[in-house]
């Protein structure tokens, strides 16, 4: 069956939403609106040729992505000529002139020879689904549906936003233990292929047994110095086969369930999870989106697998007739008491954009707090590490030692 957009407004309050639905016609479309209590405004059908993508050139697009900055400034600054009256075609190719990355020039240029070929923003930005996700187009095609596309990318801004902010935070507070692990490794590295083989050579002349522990080091020592290439082959292709094994189903639920069993982690990546959720689903509301599409689009944009299973089952139930809520109670392993409440407020006062704009600020400023103290949380493990390697080095040399003097 062929899918339609639309907005509608409901017939008692004349509160606008929208979403898109696989129904036989346009007919059947106006008749489930009817029977759900909303009046349709405007439907338009996905063309069958949206459907089918071509990447071109995914391989190098990973070395190429863009920024998210580059797609919050153009959302905000289309925004902003948009409601000055500047048209839409013209828009974009003055933002793509201002554009210094030339990827997303490029990419704007498409998007404006599309839309002079007869498409809408949305249909021209679902053309290059590797930049614009889910969310970015959905927003836009109900903006472009309802009238108020202006005001929709402005959200969409705003969003992009505090995510952009949210990551920051986040990555900035891994870049100080990356830094002493990768130091520690290129030190150990050092060691074992310099300053070790010249120690190491006086217990060749030692008639004793050497323990297991230098025995170890020899040998690790000796497979960098002589298979070099092979044993850097085996670490890259380690590498490739772990990063290949997280991009599918079961490497992805394998990550997700690790992140959210180590202590630190697991604080940052629930409350990250929450703080977007609350966020985007707010957005998609205040935006006029249905909660079922809502959801759906939200499971797409969340990368934690569970995540994605609790909303895509939220999808269901709602359309059973149960409240978002009960679905957020059912999953208390990732979704905190206070989100719960949070969502029973809004559900009750008919307040929800607003409600749930308070938590995602809540649990960013948690985020926020918590990525301050990562660093004096992590440091006395790294410290503590590093004294288990060194003390494992020392007792490996000065044992075999020991053992001569006993000897004698």
């Amino acid at each position: 069956m062929p899918k339609y957009y639309y907005t509608a407004k409901q017939s008692k309050t004349g509160q606008t939403m929208g979403g898109s639905l696989d129904v036989k016609n346009k007919e059947a479309l106006a008749r489930k609106m009817r029977q759900d209590g909303y009046i349709l405004t405007s439907v338009k059908e996905e063309k069958a040729t949206q459907q089918v993508q071509l990447k071109k050139g995914s391989f190098m697009n990973l070395f190429n992505r863009i920024p998210l900055k580059e797609k919050m400034v153009f959302a905000r600054n289309l925004s902003v000529m948009i409601e000055s009256g500047l048209p839409l075609t013209q828009a974009i190719d003055a933002l793509s002139e201002q554009s210094k990355n030339k990827r997303f020039c490029s990419i704007l240029v498409e998007i404006k020879v599309s839309i002079h070929a007869g498409n809408t923003l949305a249909d021209s930005l679902a053309q290059h689904d590797g930049v614009f996700n889910d969310l970015f187009v959905n927003m836009v095609r109900v903006g472009e549906l309802g009238g108020n596309l202006e005001e929709v990318l402005n959200i969409v801004a705003t969003q992009l936003e505090k995510e952009q902010a949210l990551i920051s935070k986040v990555r900035g507070a891994m870049i100080y233990p990356s830094v002493i692990v990768v130091a520690m490794i290129g030190v150990a590295i050092v060691m074992l292929t310099y300053i070790l083989p010249q120690i190491l050579g006086v217990f060749e002349d030692m008639d004793v047994e050497l323990p297991w522990m230098t025995q170890l080091i020899i040998d690790v020592s000796n497979a960098l110095r002589n298979h070099a290439f092979l044993v850097g082959g085996v670490f890259l292709a380690l590498g490739f086969g772990g990063y290949s094994f997280l991009k599918t189903s079961a490497g992805k639920r394998a990550l997700s369930f690790f992140v959210l069993r180590i202590p630190v982690i697991k604080n940052i990546v629930i409350k990250v999870n929450c703080a977007r959720f609350a966020r985007i689903y707010s957005s998609l509301l205040k935006s006029g989106v249905g909660v079922v599409e809502a959801l759906h689009i939200i499971s797409k944009t969340l990368s934690n697998v569970y995540y994605q299973d609790a909303l895509l089952e939220g999808e269901v139930q709602i359309q059973k007739g149960v409240e978002l809520s009960a679905m957020v109670r059912n999953h208390p392993d990732i979704f905190p008491v206070l989100v719960k409440q949070m969502f029973q407020v809004g559900e009750q006062t008919g307040k929800s954009e607003e409600v749930l704009l308070k938590l995602a600020a809540f649990y960013e400023e948690e985020v926020d707090q918590i990525t301050k103290n990562l660093s004096s949380i992590i440091e006395p493990v790294l410290m503590l590490v590093i004294g288990v390697g060194v003390g494992f080095f020392a007792v490996a040399m000065l044992q075999p030692m020991y053992s001569v003097l006993g000897n004698i």
